[in-house]
C-alpha cells in the first residue's frame, strides 16, 4: 500500500506536469481576453490555488505515506479528503465538462483518457486507504494468498 500512495503522489505531480499544456490547448490567452480584468485574474487565481493543492497532496502523501499505508486515524483522514477531491474531479469531468469540442485530435484524446484513469486511480487508492483500518495488513492478506 506504500508504495501504491508514493506512485500515487508522483501521479499527482504528473497531472501537474500535463496541466501545463492546459492554456495551450484551450487558448485560454484569447478565450480570457474577452472577460472584464478581476474575472481574468480570478480565473488564474483559483487556477493556482488547485496547482498548490495538489502539489500540497502529493507532499503530505510522500512524507506521511507510512502512516497512511499503516491506518493511522490522521492519515486515513487525509486519504478520505484526497479521495473526495479526485471523486469530485472525475464526477465533474463527466457531468459538467463537454470536452469533444476539444478532443481534435488523436494526443489530446489519449491525454484526456489517461487523465481520467489517473483520477480513477488515484480516487479508488486514497479511498481504500481511508476505507480500511490497516490498509497495508489487509491487502498484504488480500494479494498473499
Amino acid at each position: 500500500m506504500k508504495t501504491l500512495l508514493y506512485f500515487a503522489a508522483v501521479c499527482q505531480l504528473g497531472i501537474l506536469v500535463a496541466s501545463t499544456l492546459v492554456p495551450r490547448v484551450l487558448n485560454w490567452r484569447d478565450n480570457l481576453a474577452t472577460l472584464n480584468p478581476f474575472l481574468r485574474r480570478l480565473f488564474w487565481v483559483y487556477g493556482s490555488f488547485i496547482v498548490l493543492t495538489i502539489i500540497g497532496f502529493a507532499t503530505v502523501t510522500f512524507i506521511n505515506a507510512d502512516a497512511m499505508a499503516h491506518g493511522d486515524v490522521v492519515g486515513r483522514s487525509i486519504c478520505g479528503l484526497i479521495a473526495v477531491f479526485w471523486g469530485a474531479r472525475l464526477f465533474v469531468q463527466w457531468a459538467v465538462f463537454d470536452v469533444r469540442p476539444f478532443l481534435t485530435n488523436r494526443v489530446y484524446k489519449i491525454g484526456y483518457h489517461a487523465l481520467t484513469i489517473a483520477f480513477l486511480f488515484l480516487a479508488v487508492v486514497y479511498g481504500l486507504t481511508a476505507l480500511s483500518p490497516d490498509p497495508e495488513t489487509y491487502f498484504a492478506r488480500r494479494f498473499n494468498q
